[in-house]
């Protein structure tokens, strides 16, 4: 499919460590694509689903130790322990790739080994970047296809040009004491060994959206963020976008594909997916920020999303979909999961094979199961999905689970009050999490678990773009999880979680009022629409305080985060910190 040199000499130097007896090219065709779905299918690997009901869709099984990231066998490898920071797990890549060769020696003997050459981005725009994903897995390049533009188109694109990222995948024995997911970012290349499961193996995602992403943003001046971007559309029929960071349990996802309260649909108000995990941003000619989503795909949690819950994300996976460790229905041969309905199936499997009775109490679907959709069959998704230039972001939101400390919004003094507000993000731990409850865990910009290099850097690389962007959007921070005394949300979250980001937008036309506070400018009840709404201006009221004797408390937290960075930490933060301290002091 290719003459380039460098892409020749690397699948030659892999296939002499692996050794796989057939080797594939994969050239996205439907004709390709369904002789592998075949194949799945006949070892096991794919079930084909009632496709009167779930056209062109298939549920996997991973293996049962091997259902989720793995953060601790996660790695950055470089040639210096301090480009990677305290956050990180380092590995030296010279040792990686001493350690790793020898799982890899010979592990796809027996097996075929699959080159998907795809794109994150669309072909031909200014932010796409290449990869070439080696892979024994059917399962993953049916992902890949999926998350991901794949083909010829791709390697065309690429040339004779040695800048693609450099992926090998083995599934080997699927070990879990040898499992390993290695970035090595000085060499734009990712190794995976011993998984099977989508977030450890489609390397086009976290791996090279986020982690390798990341480092060439920073080396070539633009941003990889773990980020939504979501368009609204008045009724007249202006588009304004925001781009948005959240850690896990946080709604994320339903922001992304939000659905607007009756009150604002019937005035013609709209919202728009571009994407629900990732954005890539880079400074436009016009001097604002721009963003494009880098993936085709959503690779979404399946418990939990309903009609009720997430219509959007529902609908797009009635079609051409992978669903991964969720209930098998065998009465219709469909799939269910916790949260879809109150009606499980009488006679179903769950998600290791097993005969499943809902009755008996045990879950049957695994909390991290997943489904694989084409983002292009989301009913809201943009018609900008697909732009070449992206779309020009006017708003940056923060957001994390606070019960008390956080109100529901708050706006940045400026673009370094903005990186000091997303640098000391955080959630407190729900019943659902492991461990305590109410635990408050850091998670900077929501990119803890994902940045491919020292966060103290990280930061310093959002305040110089801030230097270099000449029309910067604002920054805001939301947080939707605000409870009364005896826990009881106080906001009602979902749909209506557009009357905050509309103050937001107005905030950025300057057609918006807000108070001056300790932390930032928040509004008053007044400034939120709450046309329609059942809360009360004295719930709002208390949603929209700021207690700086909870901040005080928040501020020893903060300088305990901040200290793992030691003399890295930027002065700006410290400065924005010191700040804080003053306007919270009693």
């Amino acid at each position: 499919m290719t003459n380039n040199v460098h892409v020749l000499k690397w699948i030659d130097e892999m296939k002499a460590l692996t050794t796989p007896d057939e080797v594939v090219w994969i050239d996205g065709s439907e004709e390709q694509l369904e002789i592998l779905r075949q194949q799945a299918m006949a070892t096991g690997e794919i079930i084909k689903l009632n496709q009167d009901k779930l056209p062109g869709c298939y549920l996997h099984r991973t293996a049962i130790n091997d259902v989720a990231r793995v953060e601790g066998r996660t790695f950055i490898c470089t040639k210096k322990k301090e480009d990677v920071g305290p956050t990180n797990n380092w590995m030296n890549s010279d040792e990686c790739y001493e350690k790793l060769s020898k799982l890899y020696k010979g592990s796809m003997k027996g097996r075929t080994m699959y080159i998907i050459p795809y794109s994150m981005g669309v072909v031909g725009s200014p932010f796409a970047k290449i990869g070439i994903e080696l892979t024994d897995s059917i399962y993953v390049v049916l992902n890949m296809v999926i998350m991901t533009r794949v083909g010829k188109t791709v390697i065309d694109a690429l040339g004779d040009d040695a800048g693609f990222i450099k992926g090998l995948h083995a599934k080997a024995d699927l070990d879990d004491n040898n499992r390993y997911i290695c970035h090595f970012p000085e060499d734009n290349t990712i190794w995976s060994i011993n998984s099977g499961y989508g977030g450890n193996v489609l390397l086009g995602k976290k791996c090279f959206a986020l982690r390798i992403a990341s480092w060439l943003g920073r080396k070539e001046g633009w941003m990889a963020e773990h980020m939504l971007i979501l368009g609204i559309e008045n009724p007249q029929g202006e588009i304004k976008y925001i781009s948005a960071a959240f850690p896990s349990a946080c709604g994320k996802t339903n922001l992304a594909m939000l659905i607007p309260p009756e009150v604002f649909k019937a005035k013609g108000y709209k919202v728009w997916c571009v994407g629900d995990d990732i954005a890539w941003l880079r400074i436009g000619e016009d001097g604002r920020l721009w963003a494009v989503n880098p993936e085709a795909g959503f690779f979404g949690v399946a418990p939990g999303t309903s009609e009720k819950t997430n219509f959007n994300a529902l609908a797009s996976t009635r079609k051409n979909t992978i669903f991964t460790n969720v209930v098998h229905n065998l009465d219709d041969n469909t799939v269910w999961w916790e949260g879809l309905d109150k009606n499980p199936p009488k006679n179903a499997l769950n998600w290791k094979g097993e005969k499943w009775d809902a009755s008996l109490g045990e879950k049957g679907a695994h909390p991290n199961s997943r489904f694989t959709a084409p983002a292009i069959q989301c009913p809201c998704v943009s018609s900008e999905f697909n732009s070449l230039k992206g779309v020009p972001i006017s708003a940056i939101v923060f957001g994390g689970r606070r019960a008390k400390t956080a109100p529901l919004v708050y706006q940045a003094r400026s673009w370094q009050h903005g990186v000091f507000i997303g640098s000391i993000m955080a959630s407190e731990t729900t019943a659902a999490a492991t461990g305590a409850v109410g635990v408050v865990r850091r998670d900077p910009m929501a990119m803890l678990p994902f940045c491919g290099y020292d966060m103290a850097q990280y930061f310093a690389h959002w305040l110089e773009m801030g230097k270099k962007i000449p029309n910067p959007p604002m920054i805001f921070n939301v947080n939707w999880f605000r409870t009364d005394n005896d826990g009881k949300f106080l906001w009602p979250g979902f749909g209506d979680n557009m009357r905050v980001l509309m103050w937001i937008l107005d905030r950025c036309e300057g057609k918006a009022d807000a108070r001056e506070t300790a932390i930032g400018y928040v509004p008053s009840a007044k400034d939120i629409n709450c046309e329609g709404l059942d809360v009360s201006t004295e719930v709002l009221d208390e949603i929209l305080s700021v207690d700086n004797a909870l901040w005080r408390e928040d501020i020893k937290g903060i300088k305990e985060f901040y200290a793992k960075f030691g003399d890295t930490m930027p002065k700006e933060l410290l400065d924005e910190l010191a700040t804080l301290e003053a306007n919270t002091a009693e």
